[in-house]
């Protein structure tokens, strides 16, 4: 491990050994639990804090060379850390937790941001161990064990107490708690993980809308798209279910599938999805680099999930006029105003999903005026450029004059 991270550090060795230039008046550390999304997640904020002077180091578990050199070439340097993105092994945590407490103190960055569950609970106390003197968690969606079931097992109610103390030990280290959507801000509160003083609302991640371009809308055929990872959570059996009922009514209409099989617990077999695909139910694409393509082809985008942040692909499809359907749960909220710009429909409601559907088959006029709504609340609530600089004011980076409004 240490051989490998000075080999990383070795140009900014002057930096970690906390040596400074004239080049850098601030050095981030940005953690994130998966490398593949760090450019198009992350890209826009790190091209801005670089943009500010500092310097930014990423640390990932799981960089492959392309995705090392993609990152690099955003002005940053990329750090391998070990994690277990899924799984619950405490030994394993205490490595990770320990690895990233040598890298901080190597790296002595000014500001650390983890994301993600585990890189927040570990990220966080590492920084507070290696005295890295202002750490801002950023919470995106709280995980399946947050998501309410009729029924919940006795193991998914232990793995939420042992979580939520976890949140409560390392949150109570950082200066400021970013939440994207307000049931996750208020849950945490409520349960007092969270001061109330310390909890700042988003709204959003955000998007480039300059990348991210409205398209002529697609009428023929009309098509349905749902963009995620392959997890239960995401909505993905129901988006499944409702195709077989409009498709049965409704033969000529599409519905594409885009996202890669995971190791969550609650993650789809190859073999459930491509027995979908050969009942002509779904056009699966498995994971795509670029959903631009896609979203281009797609008449409405579906996303039917159980509990998000504020979910990144819904923003993107809003950018491109597209119509939406999703839930009416936290996070999938945020991004519908219901009968404007889409239809929200409660969790799990294979039938109401498919009727929502039906509405556009039946007046394919919604897919061109309820596209141009959401074109136009993304522009309002979806702004990458708004919510970067809400992010870098609760690291330290310019003034608060516009963040007043959306503390709690």
């Amino acid at each position: 491990m240490r051989k490998a991270l000075t080999n990383q550090l070795e140009k900014p060795m002057l930096h970690a050994q906390g040596v400074r230039d004239n080049l850098y008046w601030l050095r981030v550390a940005l953690i994130s639990p998966y490398a593949p999304t760090i450019v198009s997640f992350r890209g826009a904020l790190i091209r801005e804090l670089v943009a500010n002077g500092a310097q930014v180091f990423v640390l990932a578990p799981d960089y492959t060379p392309e995705i090392r050199a993609a990152v690099g070439e955003l002005g940053t340097i990329p750090i391998d850390y070990p994690m277990n993105r899924t799984g619950m092994n405490p030994l394993q945590d205490l490595q990770t937790l320990l690895a990233i407490v040598r890298i901080l103190r190597r790296l002595r960055p000014d500001v650390v941001l983890p994301y993600n569950i585990k890189p927040v609970i570990y990220g966080t106390l590492a920084a507070a161990i290696a005295s890295v003197p202002r750490r801002v968690a950023l919470i995106e969606g709280l995980g399946y064990a947050f998501i309410d079931t009729p029924r919940l097992s006795l193991r998914v109610r232990l793995i939420r107490a042992f979580i939520k103390s976890l949140y409560r030990l390392a949150l109570r280290r950082a200066q400021t708690v970013l939440f994207l959507n307000p049931d996750d801000m208020n849950e945490f509160v409520q349960a007092r993980i969270v001061k109330p003083s310390k909890a700042l609302l988003l709204g959003g991640i955000g998007v480039d809308l300059e990348q991210w371009q409205p398209a002529p809308p697609v009428f023929e055929p009309i098509t349905f798209t749902l963009a995620a990872r392959l997890i239960r959570e995401k909505g993905i059996v129901e988006f499944a279910e409702a195709a077989r009922i409009i498709k049965a009514r409704y033969p000529n209409t599409r519905f594409l599938l885009l996202g890669g099989l995971d190791t969550n617990p609650g993650a789809l077999t190859q073999q459930e999805v491509e027995a979908w695909v050969q009942q002509g139910l779904l056009e699966w694409q498995g994971h795509v680099p670029d959903v631009r393509p896609y979203f281009a082809r797609t008449s409405v985008y579906v996303l039917p999930s159980y509990r998000e942040g504020v979910p990144r692909s819904t923003q993107e499809a809003m950018a491109m006029a597209r119509p939406v359907i999703t839930t009416d749960a936290p996070g999938c909220r945020e991004t519908v105003v219901h009968g404007e710009n889409g239809f929200l429909v409660p969790p799990r409601d294979v039938n109401a999903l498919a009727a929502a559907m039906e509405q556009f088959i039946l007046q394919p006029d919604l897919i061109l005026t309820m596209g141009q709504a959401s074109r136009k609340l993304a522009e309002e609530r979806f702004d990458v450029d708004k919510i970067n600089r809400l992010i870098l004011q609760a690291m330290g980076i310019g003034n608060s004059d516009d963040s007043s409004s959306n503390s709690s």
